[in-house]
């Protein structure tokens, strides 16, 4: 199965996320997809904190993709109108 999951990075109390598109079997730091976008929860009112792409989101979804239950709240929280990843 297809997933959309978050995919940690950064330092030690300094945690940031890749939005990706990966195989579930796939480890959670692992081989992905694609990449969506990117979350930043240390600057989370930023311009630069968070960025996905809702166009390639629907394009997975429709394929049967499905999304993690964090990565559902950053969808609701997008703005729909902003530009791509």
């Amino acid at each position: 199965m297809v997933v959309i999951r978050l995919s940690r990075g950064g330092a030690r109390n300094r945690p940031f996320y890749n939005v990706v598109v990966a195989d579930s079997r796939n480890r959670r730091d692992g081989r992905f997809i694609e990449r969506l976008g990117f979350y930043n929860p240390v600057r989370p009112d930023d311009a630069d904190g968070f960025r996905l792409d809702l166009a390639r989101v629907e394009f997975w979804k429709s394929r049967g993709a499905q999304a993690s239950d964090a990565v559902e709240k950053l969808i609701k929280r997008a703005p729909k109108g902003a530009p791509a990843a």
